[in-house]
């Protein structure tokens, strides 16, 4: 399961471009003599637009509603932005919970002596 030259120009790694094709988001492509799979520059854009997503924290259903989007010329853009806000508030919510844990630990490490002494705040609470 070689990946050719122009998926790799697309940054995504072959293992990844393996699963998108497994689960559809990405065609499989032909392939060529050599094995390589041949990609035209259209699913390298395509790659790079997953990839993108993926980084912005869209979990794949939404990448799939958004590539429908994105192909779709008569789409409405108050569709994308609704699918953006509400992805940005949800990681405004998963933020405060990553913050609420980070302050829990700070408290939970200043309050450990950090020394030869077995007395563990840290280890107490997270048997209780």
């Amino acid at each position: 399961m070689k990946i050719g030259p122009a998926a790799a120009a697309s940054g995504v790694s072959a293992r990844m471009i393996r699963h998108y094709e497994a689960i559809g988001l990405v065609p499989a492509p032909p392939r060529r003599d050599s094995g390589y799979r041949d990609y035209s520059d259209a699913d390298v854009h395509r790659l790079r637009f997953i990839a993108n997503a993926r980084d912005l924290g869209f979990p794949i259903e939404e990448i799939r509603t958004l590539l429908g989007l994105w192909s779709d010329a008569g789409r409405s853009s108050a569709d994308v932005k609704a699918l953006a806000t509400a992805r940005a508030e949800a990681l405004g919510r998963k933020a405060l919970a990553l913050e609420e844990m980070r302050r829990v630990l700070l408290d939970l490490a200043a309050r450990c002596h950090g020394d030869s002494r077995p007395d563990c705040p840290i280890l107490d609470t997270l048997e209780h």
